[in-house]
């Protein structure tokens, strides 16, 4: 591993390698980061940052490479999509939000709530892609 990331970029051509990477990973400053070909490469950031879809890491000899949401267990609810929602943004649990769904990360306590609201709730495995937090910034916490 000799190279670090020297920027990041919303890469719009195809990049060189890709990292795939879970929500958690994707929130981070300083890591060391293994591509899908095996190549090991330094991320060392001034600020935290949220990667999202379409983000690319720019190694220092100007390689993209970049970053693809993994698959992960999340919760689908259908519904009352307003109402769940409010629900959900009360408790400040990062939420996808998409026309007749919303996804978020399996948690069985959240799970039970909206049940107990009347949503309908399905197990799934697909990419996390929640909604970035007000005010500009990239990533909601939970409390």
């Amino acid at each position: 591993m000799s190279l670090v990331v020297s920027r990041i970029i919303q890469h719009s051509v195809d990049p060189d390698d890709v990292v795939i990477m879970d929500y958690e990973s994707r929130f981070l400053r300083r890591k060391v980061l293994t591509t899908e070909s095996g190549f090991r490469f330094l991320v060392d950031l001034a600020n935290t940052i949220s990667l999202q879809l379409h983000d690319a890491f720019v190694l220092e000899d100007g390689r993209l490479v970049g970053v693809v949401p993994a698959k992960e267990n999340l919760l689908e609810i259908k519904g009352d999509l307003i109402r769940y929602a409010w629900h959900i943004g009360n408790r400040h649990t990062p939420c996808q939000i998409e026309p007749g769904r919303l996804l978020i990360q399996d948690n069985h306590v959240m799970k039970d709530l909206l049940l107990k609201l009347g949503a309908s709730v399905e197990e799934v495995c697909e990419p996390f892609l929640a909604e970035g937090g007000a005010y500009g910034n990239t990533r909601t916490h939970a409390h």
